[in-house]
């Protein structure tokens, strides 16, 4: 809790010869999440292109149980662009700093670290030649949809139907998800490396953010499938997803004592079976069919014959040619309201048979004929935890020989890896083989199977069909194939960059097309597309820059000249010195002045071309040792347009106004016309763009070579229309203009799009949108920043002139935004400030939440007058003694006495709560003790492993009152039943240990220890069901992630 820092890193360790160290973000690297990654501690000591491959496990130790610890398991290639390597949502803060939940204990988190290091040669090891395949790229989090890719891809039926879904010429990958998909299978098919997937991705309409989400192979699999079946709709591959892996159901309730039967018929895709208690897959069919009994207060209601003892099932109808299980692995453990792993041993056979014992899996009227007898063909394997971990595939295409399809890398891999190792459970680990009599120590398997594939063996020649390229549209085949060609090409190129200059051409031309359009300042973005750009060999003399214009650009040699660009201390970027015609007989890589720029790992070369002005087939002009090239830049101060007019040379020696007349016929003035004359010196931080005396020289102006002269005609008389009269105010005004979108709080479809200045301070910026919104008084609003990670509103609005200007408010976390949130108080916001709001929830007698009250008092007031404001407000609560508390987590951690101040109240954490106090409290004897009640589920009797639910209380205890008799009280204040208050336990908890109490145990003398009561020394437990645990649904998910997968194409 004393680190303040952003982010902190650990001691460094070595392990594999080389050195790392821990990088964590203990408040979020940006997120609500401690974020934690794995870092190369020598980067500044290693040499150019270092590499080093590691898999790795980082571990959030849980101190109350190791293995509820949070863990997480990555492989990566460091190197100089990727030096550290991990996960920003490790876990998320709530959690993290919930001391009850063993993380955070005295203060101090334990993270550990396994670093396995790859001695292999990453690069060097050839997947195509090793086994005819090729592997898929990682983009961060997808080896999920890798994994299941490649399962799909591997299935020949399914991979031809794709080849044949309708595609057009002009459909681009990104937006097409048949053409995505089919350029995805068709470079896994023939490309010799692992391809990338970031086409499919953004066609499915995915962002970088879901990228590094990693999601649920299972519903991935659904989802696109469905996707594709819509897609598939009207078209020759109608049905190709049906046919492959739809199968049908009959679910079934039979009366016992009279003849009645109800079925119903459904269709899967894939079949969920259970792991745990099971041993093997049939064991899950065994379960899946088992029969069910009404009866009793569970009787079925037939119609025509009343209640009736029934059974009830479900059967197979028929299984599908291509069967997906899906084995639960990840369940809702519903008594600790959590996702967990099933990491039990689970057998599945090579050979699988459901026709057995008699078609026990079968209706009696299903096809016997097609005999349900499968293969194994692939094992989809989940390695880590239910917070994350890794996926990847084993796969045999031949039926023969299983390989390992770990995103880029294919490799091959025994009978034994691919599914006996994959069973899960307990493994025995041979490096730690026991001593003497002691038995070998046994790990828990974190990796193991999490979908299996079987094909039918009567369906096997027709579902692993060949496909070749004629299967493939010719345009599409030679559109896929331009493009690997391209990319051979540019691999080439790249390859041989140390080779060449590239040497980018900026002319008059561009600055005419950039100044007033892209750019306004400087004279050129060389970023832009449109400037010419050449590839020389380095060893080529300059001559061959001036061939490859001339063929480019159809200037002859002898028009052209070449200034080098200079980036001056000011931060800007100007033509500097002529290239001279002794170095145009010199080689490129001999040019000294003005070094070539290091520009997308390239050696590039950035010039100016001159070419003459006056006449386009004339000679360029001879220049002088003190005359310098100056450009000129026209503002209109009516049209509000800033253009570039063109160059001069200019001797230093000249005056400003000798440079009048060639400015007039620059801009299309009479030569007389009066000008007002600016230099722009610079842009960054701020704009300088100073004027210029007529009467001063060059040489006294202090310009030189590649110095700008913007000017404008000379406005004598004020005109209201023209809003910028001067140069330097259209220039301000372009380096500080920002169109801000006021987006309305409580309904963000409202947007208003306002034009404002960076510099606008706080008053300024509410006046323009009250104007805009014709709201009388500016000061009712209220402004609330955007947050550019979650993309919602920052939890805190901003406060009445806290910020000096509108840049400020637009800045989170070094990333800028234009969004402000905005709401229209019914006061003044100086006002609203002056004022404290508390959230307070009401509680009945029977802890029951009744109502919500929002009050607004003076910051400097007392929990008393609050208090008071309650009693008016809350009916019939005129009299009653009322306290106010805070809670967390379930439990009371303090009560407020009336002369607090509540100006130090926080209800945006802790939960505001009031209530009356009992008849009971109120007259307690000396030798009565008042007690915090906390409702607790536990994992295992006696164990410290407690989470608390539901709303805690106070409870007076008397003395020589016995359990019985404090249990029957507590049930009456609670309301509960009879049977139900049975099974409940009371115990005394003392720093969350549970010591349960018998019948006859005086309760008050387990509380006679210490003289004060409080949420961490002892309280009385009540453990039971949690009968409403939150967002149950929500955790149902068979992974447990909060953000549901979406294909949008």
């Amino acid at each position: 809790t004393t680190w303040n820092e952003k982010k902190y890193y650990g001691e460094v360790f070595d392990i594999g010869g080389y050195k790392w160290r821990l990088l964590i973000f203990p408040r979020g690297n940006g997120c609500e999440f401690v974020s934690l990654y794995l870092d190369v501690a020598d980067v500044d000591a290693l040499p150019y292109n270092w590499t080093r491959s590691a898999s790795f496990t980082l571990t959030i130790v849980n101190h109350y149980d190791k293995e509820r610890s949070h863990r997480k398991d990555a492989s990566h290639l460091f190197h100089s662009k990727e030096s550290d390597w991990g996960f920003t949502q490790f876990m998320s803060l709530e959690e993290l700093w919930n001391t009850q939940k063993g993380f955070l204990v005295d203060d101090t988190i334990t993270i550990e670290a396994q670093v396995k290091v790859k001695t292999d040669n990453y690069y060097s090891y050839d997947s195509r030649k090793e086994t005819g395949y090729v592997g898929l790229k990682n983009q961060g989090a997808t080896c999920y949809m890798n994994s299941l890719l490649q399962t799909l891809f591997h299935l020949p039926y399914f991979r031809k139907a794709v080849y044949h879904m309708p595609t057009e010429e002009a459909d681009l990958a990104h937006k097409s998800l048949p053409l995505a998909l089919q350029s995805l299978f068709y470079k896994v098919q023939f490309n010799p490396n692992a391809v990338a997937t970031k086409d499919l991705t953004r066609s499915f309409g995915w962002d970088s953010m879901d990228a590094f989400t990693q999601h649920d192979v299972q519903e991935l699999n659904r989802v696109l499938c469905e996707k594709l079946e819509e897609k598939m709709k009207g078209t020759r591959v109608e049905n190709t997803i049906q046919h492959l892996f739809e199968g049908h159901v009959v679910n079934y309730i039979e009366c016992i004592d009279v003849d009645y039967q109800s079925t119903r018929k459904e269709s899967f895709m894939d079949l969920q079976l259970d792991v745990k208690g099971c041993k093997n897959v049939y064991d899950s069919f065994d379960k899946y069919v088992e029969v069910e009994t009404l009866e009793g207060d569970n009787k079925y209601r037939a119609e025509g014959h009343g209640l009736q003892d029934a059974k009830k099932g479900v059967l197979f109808k028929e299984f599908p040619p291509v069967l997906q299980l899906q084995l639960k692995r990840f369940e809702y453990d519903f008594v600790h309201d959590m996702m967990v792993k099933v990491n039990e041993r689970y057998e599945f056979p090579d050979k699988l048979d459901l026709d057995r014992e008699g078609f026990k899996y079968m209706t009696k009227d299903s096809d016997k004929s097609i005999k349900s007898q499968y293969t194994l063909y692939s094992v989809l394997v989940h390695s880590g935890g239910v917070h994350g971990g890794h996926y990847y595939a084993f796969i045999r295409p031949d039926g023969k020989q299983w390989l390992k399809f770990d995103d880029e890398k294919v490799t091959k891999v025994s009978q034994s890896v691919a599914v006996d190792e994959q069973f899960g459970g307990d493994g025995t680990d041979n490096t730690n083989p026991g001593f003497g009599n002691n038995m070998p120590l046994k790990m828990a398997r974190f990796s193991n199977a999490y979908m299996l594939v079987y094909i039918r063996d009567s369906d096997r020649d027709h579902i692993l069909c060949d496909v070749t390229k004629e299967d493939i549209a010719k345009h599409l085949r030679e559109r896929l194939d331009k493009e690997q060609e391209e990319k051979e090409r540019r691999k080439k190129e790249k390859q041989e960059a140390h080779l060449y200059t590239y040497v980018k051409i900026a002319t008059d031309k561009d600055m005419a097309g950039q100044i007033g359009q892209q750019t306004h300042f400087d004279l050129v973005d060389f970023e832009n597309p449109d400037i010419t750009k050449l590839r020389v060999p380095k060893q080529a003399h300059f001559s061959e820059v001036k061939a490859q214009v001339e063929n480019a650009l159809g200037i002859p040699a002898r028009q052209q000249r070449f200034w080098m660009w200079a980036a001056r201390e000011n931060a800007t970027y100007r033509p500097s010195r002529l290239i001279t015609p002794e170095e145009e007989d010199s080689r490129l890589n001999e040019i000294k002045e003005g070094e070539p720029v290091r520009f997308d790992g390239k050696n590039t070369l950035n010039l100016f071309l001159e070419t003459p002005t006056k006449s386009p087939q004339g000679d360029l002009p001879a220049l002088g040792s003190s005359d310098i090239m100056l450009f000129f830049k026209l503002y209109d101060a009516e049209k509000q347009s800033l253009t570039y007019v063109g160059r001069t040379f200019a001797q230093m020696s000249s005056k400003v106004r000798d440079l009048f007349p060639h400015m007039c016929q620059l801009a299309g003035y009479s030569l007389d016309e009066e000008l007002s004359v600016f230099e722009e010196v610079k842009n960054e931080p701020t704009v300088m763009c100073d004027p210029l005396v007529r009467h001063d020289s060059l040489h006294k102006c202090q310009l030189e070579n590649g110095d700008i002269i913007c000017f404008q005609k000379d406005l004598a008389e004020p005109n209201p229309a023209v809003k910028y009269r001067l140069v330097p105010d259209y220039l301000n005004y372009i380096k500080n203009r920002q169109v801000v979108r006021f987006t309305k709080s409580e309904n963000r479809d409202e947007v208003i799009q306002l034009e404002l200045s960076k510099l606008n301070s706080y008053n300024e910026v509410t006046e323009a949108l009250a104007a805009k919104l014709d709201l009388d008084d500016p000061a009712k609003i209220r402004l609330t920043a955007h947050n550019t990670y979650s993309n919602a509103p920052r939890p805190t609005p901003i406060k009445y002139q806290s910020v000096d200007k509108l840049s400020e408010m637009l800045v989170h976390y070094n990333q800028v935004t234009d969004i402000l949130y905005y709401e229209i108080l019914d006061i003044p916001l100086y006002e609203l400030e002056r004022l404290k709001s508390l959230k307070i929830a009401f509680h009945n007698d029977k802890t029951e939440e009744v109502d919500t009250y929002t009050l607004r008092l003076p910051k400097d007031s007392k929990v008393e007058e609050v208090l008071q404001e309650l009693r008016r407000r809350i009916p019939n609560a005129g009299s009653e003694q009322l306290r106010l508390m805070e809670v967390f987590y379930h439990k009371i951690y303090k009560t407020y006495d009336e002369n607090d101040k509540i100006d130090s109240i926080n209800d945006q954490y802790w939960t505001l709560r009031a209530e009356a106090v009992s008849e009971e409290e109120r007259n307690m004897s000396p030798n009565d003790r008042l007690v915090h009640v906390y409702h607790f589920t536990s994992r295992d009797s006696g164990s410290s492993n407690m989470t608390n639910f539901g709303n805690p209380f106070f409870f007076v205890l008397h003395e020589g009152e016995t359990l019985v008799q404090v249990r029957e009280r507590i049930r009456a204040k609670l309301n509960v039943s009879e049977e139900e208050f049975a099974k409940w336990k009371v115990a005394f908890c003392s720093v969350s240990r549970p010591e349960y109490l018998k019948d006859d145990d005086i309760v008050i003398s387990r509380f006679m220890r210490r003289d004060s009561y409080g949420p961490w020394e002892h309280y009385l437990g009540l453990e039971h069901e949690d009968k409403n645990p939150k967002a149950r649904s929500n955790h149902q998910k068979s992974y447990g992630y909060d953000k549901p997968i979406k294909i949008y194409s």
